[in-house]
């Protein structure tokens, strides 16, 4: 399961993607961090899932998207794509 990767779509200052953040952290899963503000691409790709939205935390593994997930949820979308 650790060797999925787990993108991490996130902003500054947002409450939400601290939590959910720190939660994966402690998990130990193989986090790749994206900064939506900072990073090129990477608010229009959160917009692609999120309904025109740039909603965060929005994670990405594998084909799964998971707007605004719990870390459950997380873990989910990760067993899913290690099965596959």
């Amino acid at each position: 399961m650790n060797n999925v990767e787990v993108e991490f779509y996130w902003r500054p200052g947002c409450p939400f993607s601290e939590a959910l953040h720190s939660q994966l952290v402690e998990s130990g899963l193989s986090l790749r961090e994206i900064n939506i503000w900072e990073e090129p691409g990477a608010a229009e790709r959160v917009r692609e899932v999120a309904n025109g939205n740039e909603t965060v935390p929005t994670v990405i593994v594998g084909s799964s998207a998971l707007v605004n997930p719990t870390v459950a949820e997380v873990h989910a979308a990760v067993r899913e794509e290690s099965a596959a």
